[in-house]
């Protein structure tokens, strides 16, 4: 898709495209995210979080004055994008050292998020706290209505870089208006638990589902025998992997499906997939920290990517954040183990993990379906940022024939 902001800085461009997106479900305003891109300067990372702060402090004030006086729904709606606005601000401030704005940028999202949730009657959002280990994590119930009538439900979460609260604007309200129960929730190493808690990513992400499903078993209105598992983003790996061990899922989608995150941490390694291993896993490689240390001064990407995957995987340097990436991989029969219909998304201009939802969807021996969406109808970026409507439709109406869902 051609860059309309931002034309010599693919990062902004698709991060304001994010934010774009979720304008489908009232997370954002075109004018308001048109004026704040135009305030900011290519590159200038302090710019992005001053000018998205300012415009999340601005709507949230609104929404704070249209909430005294009553207007329930415009402050209702002026919260999520106010919500929307300091998750994107804050989304630059991570690294092994974090910005100390980021707390405060998180915990204002999540406080206006809240505030939108509690002023909704249909659905009904309701923030939950799941028991995992020795503590909990945060997330969402959605009901519909109040029938009490037990339904499908989608279990929902996102990746390496996204928040519980934008599953709303991603998936959550498009699976409620076909009639669906949702839960999200933010995993170790996603926002919520890794801010206030500082709990990592983990690969064995069937030790962080079962006890969402042990959860949503207690729901009177889930229907236990048609629970679908959504994974956004890096959640295309993490949901397949749970998926693999977790059987009571009813039906899984990746959007879009991974199969090896460990190709990423390999591919700029000269030599042999073994001999890349070796080195990202070693004790001591100074040449190729020192290659990592020149891309990421020279790749504003990778160095965002590198920094943010210190911060979510709870290591100290970028060889080691790589080398974590190399236990995040559905190889070795994994793959193989899911049961349950499978839909794998993919993105025709993927620019991060191109070529492999068809990998993964190849080794699927499970039902399986493979659904490409494409720049020429608006969906080709990586998660179909930009065709919000348009990619929910197509995975519900094949979630609606899975599951035998009808809806009005």
């Amino acid at each position: 898709m051609k860059q309309l902001l931002f034309p010599d800085d693919t990062q902004f461009w698709y991060e304001t495209l994010r934010s774009m997106s979720h304008i489908a479900y009232g997370g954002a305003d075109f004018g308001e995210v048109v004026s704040t891109a135009s305030r900011i300067t290519e590159g200038d990372y302090a710019g992005w979080y001053t000018e998205w702060s300012a415009t999340a402090d601005r709507v949230a004030s609104q929404a704070q004055k249209a909430l005294a006086a009553g207007h329930r729904t415009s402050a209702r709606d002026a919260f999520l994008r106010a919500s929307n606005y300091y998750r994107s601000a804050e989304f630059f401030l991570h690294g092994k050292d974090c910005d100390p704005r980021h707390d405060h940028a998180y915990d204002r999202s999540v406080e206006c998020f809240r505030a939108a949730a509690a002023l909704y009657t249909t659905p009904r959002v309701t923030p939950v706290e799941i028991p995992y280990e020795d503590t909990t994590l945060p997330g969402y119930l959605y009901r519909p209505d109040d029938s009490g009538t037990p339904r499908p439900t989608v279990v929902m979460h996102n990746g390496f870089d996204g928040t519980a609260e934008e599953m709303h604007f991603f998936s959550a309200l498009a699976a409620v208006e076909r009639g669906y129960n949702v839960l999200t929730f933010d995993g170790p190493g996603m926002p919520g638990p890794r801010h206030h808690q500082g709990l990592v990513f983990r690969p064995d992400w069937e030790n962080v589902i079962t006890p969402v499903i042990d959860f949503a078993e207690t729901i009177p209105e889930v229907d236990e025998t048609r629970i679908a598992l959504l994974g956004l983003s890096m959640g295309g790996i993490l949901a397949p992997r749970a998926a693999a061990f977790e059987h009571r899922i009813a039906a899984l989608i990746a959007v879009d499906g991974l199969y090896d995150l460990g190709q990423t941490s390999v591919r700029n390694i000269p030599g042999s997939r073994e001999e890349a291993e070796r080195l990202l896993r070693a004790d001591s490689a100074p040449e190729l920290d020192a290659a990592l240390e020149q891309i990421m001064a020279k790749d504003p990407i990778a160095r965002w990517a590198l920094n943010h995957g210190m911060y979510v995987m709870g290591v100290d340097t970028p060889r080691a954040f790589n080398a974590s990436y190399l236990d995040y991989t559905l190889t070795g029969g994994i793959a193989e183990k899911i049961q349950c219909p499978t839909l794998v998304c993919d993105a025709e201009e993927d620019e991060f993990f191109k070529g492999q939802p068809e990998q993964l969807y190849a080794h699927l021996t499970c039902p399986k379906t493979l659904m490409l969406f494409t720049t020429e109808e608006g969906g080709g970026a990586h998660c179909h940022t930009g065709a919000t409507r348009h990619a929910n439709a197509r995975i519900y109406d094949w979630l609606d024939e899975t599951l035998k869902n009808t809806h009005p």
